[in-house]
């Protein structure tokens, strides 16, 4: 019952990874999208409508490391060796999906970290470099 338990911990981990990863795509990614596409004004009703995100935008580098320790830590505990699954039929259903799905969540969650950290860091200075 034990690995059980860890599971459910270890699923928790993975929802809050997805949530801090998420927030690097809504705080940094999406207003350098929209703006790139020439819709500066959504992101003027964006802002004005969610006024946290200009907090999250002015410390986007410490968003981007904590949600990058989170995934670590969230991978880490997903691809460790040592993890087995209870012998009771039932349960060693639940465990197999909720494995499954965790590293599904777990892979959806890098690459949304992924995307906000292209668009975040690398879009405008390879931008800039693309004009000189």
């Amino acid at each position: 019952m034990n690995t059980f338990n860890e599971i459910h911990q270890q699923r928790r981990l993975i929802w809050l990874t997805l949530f801090t990863s998420t927030s690097t795509l809504v705080c940094c990614a999406i207003p350098i999208i929209l703006v790139t596409l020439g819709m500066g004004a959504a992101v003027a009703s964006l802002v004005s409508a969610f006024p946290f995100l200009i907090v999250l935008s002015q410390y986007k580098l410490w968003v981007f490391i904590f949600s990058g320790i989170m995934l670590f830590v969230s991978g880490w505990l997903i691809f460790k060796g040592n993890k087995s699954c209870p012998t009771d039929p039932k349960l060693a259903a639940i465990c197999i999906r909720v494995k499954k799905w965790n590293r599904r969540i777990y892979w959806f969650s890098v690459s949304l970290w992924a995307i906000g950290f292209i668009a975040a860091f690398l879009v405008l200075p390879f931008q800039i470099w693309l004009d000189s």
